[in-house]
């Protein structure tokens, strides 16, 4: 089992940059890949980022390339979303999930709660 905890939503206006935060508990972290969904009201869930746990995978959604950043630390057992140049498009709640598989769908193990990015234009 594998605890996942979001943190750093808010309200922020377009163009500015907020940082999400997971803290994971529970088995090795280090061995699982870890990723980065949303999902706006009305659509379905979407991959926005995802990170091996060698770090030798990084995936991106389309949507997202060049203005967000995945990262990961083992030993803090942590992994953070860098989110630049923000748009009233991606106001979403976040989530972050665990697999011991990286893959690009949304069949991830475990969940978070989410936390919800709410970006005014």
């Amino acid at each position: 089992q594998v605890q996942l905890v979001e943190s750093g939503g808010g309200l922020v206006q377009a163009g500015d940059s907020l940082t999400l935060s997971c803290e994971a508990s529970g088995q090795t972290f280090s061995v699982y890949a870890m990723a980065w969904f949303r999902q706006a009201p009305g659509k379905e869930r979407e991959l926005v980022a995802a990170l091996s746990w060698r770090i030798d995978t990084i995936l991106y959604g389309e949507s997202v390339k060049g203005r967000f950043t995945i990262s990961r630390d083992n030993v803090k057992r942590t992994i953070s979303l860098q989110m630049n140049s923000l748009k009233s498009e991606d106001t979403a709640v976040y989530y972050c999930a665990a697999d011991r598989v990286l893959v690009d769908t949304t069949e991830w193990d475990y969940w978070g709660q989410g936390t919800q990015v709410t970006v005014s234009s």
